[in-house]
């Protein structure tokens, strides 16, 4: 069977995942006009309980999509109390929760209710579930897929949002393992009854020998996310719903701020995932695929700017497809990632080295601290721009696709 979709508009994208990424970018890509289908191997639209930032830079772009009030109904506002803290509780600096406006765009999200959002403001017809992409094939004329199921679809665009581990990566560039951190992060959600004295919008990161912990509230601030980052020399396989050992988590932090031990204590049951990232890749695109998110630009999680980068990526793309023709749709990529990695190449960067802040892996903590304290100007960078704006002038720049 081959999925047709409907031509809503000049062009078909068809996006292999149905993470944040994927899901944002359907939602981009339908608002110009682009007929954008998603693919998810998995029988329902879903993930574990897992916090993630929504930050301004992509904050600004989903407002403008019309998801304020619903992220609004389901996300916890991020601001005060936000603070970097030494392994003792002492304080190093506030964390910076607003753009350089002073716009307070920051939720604390749990991850199953932002893919909700993302997947309910889309078509029913418009998400495949069950669907393991295996195959690819393109010409000049359009790119095809073919699933486990049996299924094909046939697209003019096609969009890997499939991940670290993407299949479709191998079609872009040569096949090349993700680097292992070093790091093991046991994550997990506790209810904020059970600690009812917490800072109510905090974001707190607590920073110590070769490992760090942090907290921020989800779901209205009903629930509060906590990860502890640990070093260990084991490494293991990707995955964001292996059990943890409760035990070793709380061993992990014996003797820190009683805040976080106090949290440990009230912890039953936790998950961890082993931290890879990838170095810049090559190349992000081939004739009519693109790779998006965590395919294209996987990075470690020290700036909580996965997600928010995939959501820009799916903007950007969409600016730049809007109103253009399927034999476009080559060069459109090429420059597609030429706008985008010049931004994700720096903040892969970052988010490297602000791993090693945290884990406090410099001579001179006072360097250390130095650094959180100065990132404030870096990160003001990172939320204000604006991503729209930046694909439109790429887009109006005064270059001529091939007609």
């Amino acid at each position: 069977m081959t999925i047709q979709p409907d031509r809503i508009g000049r062009l078909r994208a068809a996006i292999v995942g149905g993470g944040i990424g994927g899901l944002s970018a359907a939602n981009a890509l339908r608002r110009r006009g682009v007929d954008a289908m998603v693919y998810e191997q998995a029988k329902v639209i879903g993930e574990v309980g897992a916090g993630v930032f929504i930050y301004p830079n992509s904050l600004r772009q989903l407002d403008r999509m019309g998801f304020g009030a619903a992220l609004a109904a389901v996300g916890a506002k991020v601001g005060r109390g936000s603070e970097y803290c030494r392994m003792d509780g002492s304080v190093v600096g506030p964390i910076l929760t607003t753009d350089s406006s002073g716009w307070n765009g920051l939720y604390g999200m749990h991850r199953a209710d932002l893919l909700d959002v993302l997947a309910r403001a889309l078509p029913p017809r418009a998400i495949c579930t069950d669907h393991r992409c295996i195959g690819f094939e393109q010409d000049s004329t359009a790119a095809r897929l073919r699933f486990a199921n049996g299924a094909s679809a046939e697209a003019d665009v096609v969009i890997a949002a499939d991940g670290i581990q993407s299949v479709l990566q191998p079609h872009v560039v040569a096949p090349q393992p993700p680097e292992y951190s070093g790091v093991r992060a046991y994550r997990g959600l506790i209810a904020r009854e059970k600690l009812p004295r917490w800072r109510k919008e905090a974001h707190q990161v607590w920073m110590g020998d070769g490992k760090h912990f942090m907290v921020f509230p989800v779901r209205n601030g009903s629930l509060l996310n906590y990860v502890g980052f640990v070093p260990t020399t084991t490494e293991t396989a990707e995955s964001w719903s292996a059990p943890g050992d409760r035990d070793e988590l709380a061993a992990s932090f014996q003797g820190w701020d009683p805040r976080v031990t106090g949290l440990l204590e009230k912890v039953e049951t936790c998950f961890w995932w082993s931290l890879y990232d990838r170095r810049p890749l090559p190349s992000w695109t081939s004739g009519r695929l693109a790779l998006l998110g965590d395919a294209a630009h996987a990075m470690l999680p020290h700036l909580g700017q996965g997600a928010n980068q995939a959501i820009e990526d799916g903007v950007a793309l969409a600016v730049l497809l809007e109103g253009r023709d399927a034999a476009d749709v080559p060069a459109i990529l090429t420059r597609y990632e030429r706008l985008r990695r010049v931004r994700t190449d720096v903040v892969q960067a970052e988010a490297r080295q602000n791993g090693l802040r945290y884990d406090s892996k410099y001579a001179s903590l006072e360097q250390r601290d130095r650094e959180i304290v100065n990132a404030r100007e870096f990160r003001k960078g990172l939320y204000d721009y604006d991503v729209e704006e930046a694909a439109i002038a790429a887009r109006d720049d005064g270059e001529r696709l091939p007609a």
